[in-house]
């Protein structure tokens, strides 16, 4: 069984019945990983794993702290058998470290998961994370950004973090579109002189 597979069924069984528009936004997340395969360079499994995990923190099984992005990535930790990348991109998916110092949590979040020091694959997941809808449809990062300010309100962290990681999850999205742009035009060849 992949690490894919395995990473499926544990959010599939943490997420499905408990919270299933969770399950049902991350399946999305997943999918939207699997387009960007030609960007990555033999990491797509790392991509798609983190994809499917990445909100597993707000299952009951994980919630500690009630910060899902550093719940889930301890939750993983503990479960073991996750590549230590996929982890860490979970502890840190969508600028999470942003909310984490609003929540005084930056110390734990960075002493226990370092950020990954891999930037296409943060902008990755960013970008598969913020243009998928709570119920797993496809959606543009302004308006997934405008959704979660709804949603929550600006008066609550989640609401403030989303206001202050905006322009870094529309220029990560922007840098995954970009990269996409490239992936597709087709290689000219050179005039021989």
């Amino acid at each position: 069984m992949s690490e894919f597979d395995t990473a499926f069924e544990l959010a599939e069984g943490a997420l499905a019945a408990e919270l299933p528009r969770r399950w049902a936004h991350s399946q999305g997340v997943a999918e939207r990983a699997s387009e960007l395969a030609p960007l990555l360079a033999g990491r797509a499994q790392l991509l798609a794993t983190a994809a499917i995990l990445h909100d597993i923190g707000y299952s009951s099984r994980a919630k500690s702290t009630g910060f899902h992005p550093l719940d889930g990535a301890r939750y993983l930790r503990d479960v073991g058998g996750f590549d230590d990348k996929v982890i860490k991109l979970v502890a840190h998916h969508s600028f999470a470290v942003i909310e984490a110092d609003l929540r005084c949590l930056r110390e734990e979040l960075l002493g226990e998961f370092p950020a990954p020091d891999d930037a296409l694959l943060m902008d990755a997941l960013v970008f598969c994370d913020m243009t998928t809808t709570p119920d797993g449809a496809r959606t543009t990062a302004p308006s997934r950004i405008r959704e979660i300010a709804s949603r929550y309100g600006s008066d609550s962290v989640v609401g403030q973090f989303i206001g202050l990681a905006e322009p870094h999850i529309v220029a990560a999205v922007r840098r995954i579109e970009d990269d996409k742009e490239l992936h597709r035009r087709p290689v000219s060849a050179t005039p021989s002189t």
